[in-house]
């Protein structure tokens, strides 16, 4: 007779199941193929999830090395590797993405007890308001490409086609999925979960490569694109098929695509940081206090001079940045608008920087406590803040060695000197503001929730004592004048005309009413805010909001084509042209990347100021 072997649980279990009664439930985190025994319950929880992380990591660092592998192959040997071999895969990985996000959509996360806590911190209205913008504008950039490979449909092949098709089917479904799920803990299956994660966290990274490194081919090849034109269209060559003739709908496609494409570059890489959030939140239990902390919403109010500044900022930006773009298309720029883009830079970022190091001592002098608690949305924003700065700080150091070592002293090399130590400067302060920002705990003063709450009653009050009695009164004279005497048809007609023209203008009259009461309420409760906040609070808003408008004009200007340290010929001319092309092609998405995030990271300072 065969005796079936019972394991004896051990003590710490005995302990645990004593102290926790019967009828609570639990929710077990599940067992990793690593995991097999462990003598503590919630030391097994965390070896689980470890060796869960572990695995889906080892997961998405091969995928986006063997992506890199096929993108490099293609720029160094596009015999053996060409741009169809890197679609396919990365449409492959798209395809595979897409099913996991339908089958977590429909069966993952409506299992029970799937989602029980929710990260306050994660999937910010604007994080994903950006996500729904940037990939709206990615969905349009595809329906451009396939409509510019079907005019061109005689030399483009079907995966030319095929890929743009399912790169919308892709980002209509992430952007569906990040909206509604970026704040989730899922509780259960663990593991595929994670895999799914990291194999979009990947997906996206490549997509972010490949978009980087077409950027910079094409502004390679930018130079001998018209001589290449003019080759193909010579009489009785049959390459001219390959040209976009000279049509309204062509140049519209040619000229929105280059205009939305680095809208793609910049949804990569946010969809990567939400869903990497995602993937670190799997398996996490939040405390019953943390999950019920309301978070601050996003408020204009108690700022004056910050929106001020910050829009002269943006309008003054955006005239130097057409002036520029219109002076670098031309057949012969001129220096002087490089001279007038680094001075904005060097009026604007000598103030940016004042701002964050003023902010930076208010935060010192503020009493408020670390926050200390786990949160993996502050964690990966400080991350991504110091490297993000790393591609700007190391372009700047590069043009300050080659500007001094050249020992030329003109205008324009002076200007760019110049403007490479304050972007240094602008960055750590910057940094340093926003991370001390996001580790500061908001705490809501209980005053202050008392004052609005009787400004709301006041406003009730006021909103019942205003219903205009008088009205009331005059149409019941009215009515017992009309009941005196039996009038005629013809006054009858008359008397409605009236009553209808004098209910018109007692319409008119009761809306204009209304619209000077509304603007005369939101003026008095944004005077009383701006009064009721304490002098750092006040100080601190106007800063960050400052900041967050000339951050906007400063990642705009690159975004669009701005590039005046590849187009500055003394750093070209001292490192040479494939040298220097690296290093700007390296830090200048980077860059671009910390103005984006800095956005972000100033609006969370200004929220809990």
């Amino acid at each position: 007779m065969a005796d079936k072997k019972v394991s004896k649980p051990c003590h710490h279990c005995k302990s645990r199941s004593a102290s926790v009664p019967a009828d609570t439930t639990t929710i077990h985190y599940e067992k990793f193929w690593l995991y097999r025994h462990c003598s503590s319950v919630e030391q097994s929880h965390r070896q689980a999830q470890k060796a869960g992380q572990l695995f889906s990591g080892l997961l998405a660092m091969n995928v986006v090395f063997l992506g890199s592998a096929f993108i490099s192959s293609m720029i160094f040997n596009r015999v053996a590797i060409t741009l169809a071999d890197v679609w396919i895969l990365l449409s492959v990985l798209k395809v595979l993405c897409v099913f996991w996000i339908i089958y977590y959509l429909m069966g993952t996360s409506r299992k029970p007890h799937a989602v029980l806590y929710r990260d306050s911190h994660a999937g910010h209205i604007w994080v994903r308001g950006s996500v729904l913008l940037f990939g709206s504008c990615s969905i349009l950039l595809n329906v451009f490409e396939i409509g510019y490979s079907t005019i061109l449909v005689r030399c483009k092949s079907n995966v030319e086609i095929l890929f743009p098709v399912i790169a919308i089917l892709f980002i209509g479904t992430q952007i569906y999925f990040l909206w509604h799920h970026s704040k989730d803990c899922i509780q259960v299956q663990h593991n595929f979960t994670r895999c799914g994660l990291m194999v979009a966290v990947a997906t996206n990274l490549l997509e972010w490569l490949l978009s980087v490194t077409n950027d910079t081919l094409h502004m390679e090849m930018e130079s001998q694109l018209r001589e290449v034109e003019e080759r193909f269209t010579a009489p009785g060559n049959d390459t001219a098929l390959c040209v976009c003739p000279n049509t309204t709908i062509c140049r519209v496609f040619q000229e929105g695509y280059i205009l939305l494409y680095p809208f793609n570059t910049e949804y990569s890489l946010i969809c990567s940081s939400m869903l990497y959030v995602i993937w670190k939140n799997v398996g996490r239990s939040i405390s019953h206090h943390h999950s019920l902390e309301k978070r601050p919403k996003f408020k204009l109010k108690g700022v004056l001079f910050g929106p001020v500044l910050g829009i002269t900022a943006v309008i003054i930006g955006a005239c130097v940045f057409m002036m520029y773009q219109i002076q670098a298309t031309s057949l012969d720029p001129s220096h002087q608008v490089l001279v007038i883009y680094f001075t904005y830079y060097i009026v604007l970022l000598p103030l940016m920087s004042v701002c964050a190091v003023v902010g930076t001592i208010i935060h010192a002098l503020e009493k408020k406590e670390l926050d200390t608690v786990q949160n993996p949305t502050r964690s990966l924003d400080v991350v991504l803040l110091m490297s993000a700065a790393l591609g700007q700080i190391c372009m700047s150091y590069f043009s300050i060695v080659a500007l001094v070592a050249s020992n030329r002293r003109d205008l324009l090399n002076r200007l760019a000197l110049a403007y490479s130590v304050l972007i240094i400067l602008q960055n750590i302060t910057q940094n340093i503001f926003v991370i001390d920002g996001l580790h500061r705990r908001h705490v809501v003063a209980a005053a202050e929730a008392k004052h609005e709450a009787k400004h709301a009653r006041r406003c009730e009050q006021h909103t019942v004592a205003a219903e205009l009695p008088g009205e009331e009164e005059g149409t019941q004279d009215s009515v017992q004048e009309h009941s005196q005497t039996p009038p005629t048809k013809e006054e009858k007609e008359e008397d409605t005309k009236e009553e209808q023209n004098c209910e018109a203008c007692s319409q008119r009259r009761m809306s204009v009413l209304e619209l000077g009461q509304e603007i005369r309420k939101f003026s008095l409760s944004y005077i009383q805010t701006y009064s009721r906040l304490t002098w750092k609070r006040r100080v601190l808003r106007e800063i960050s909001f400052f900041l967050v408008l000339s951050n906007i004009i400063l990642w705009i200007m690159p975004t669009f084509g701005s590039h005046p340290l590849f187009e500055n010929g003394m750093e070209r001319s001292f490192y040479g042209y494939s040298t220097w092309f690296v290093i700007v092609n390296f830090g200048l998405p980077l860059a671009v990347f910390y103005r984006m995030h800095s956005i972000n990271g100033l609006l969370e300072v200004y929220v809990t100021a």
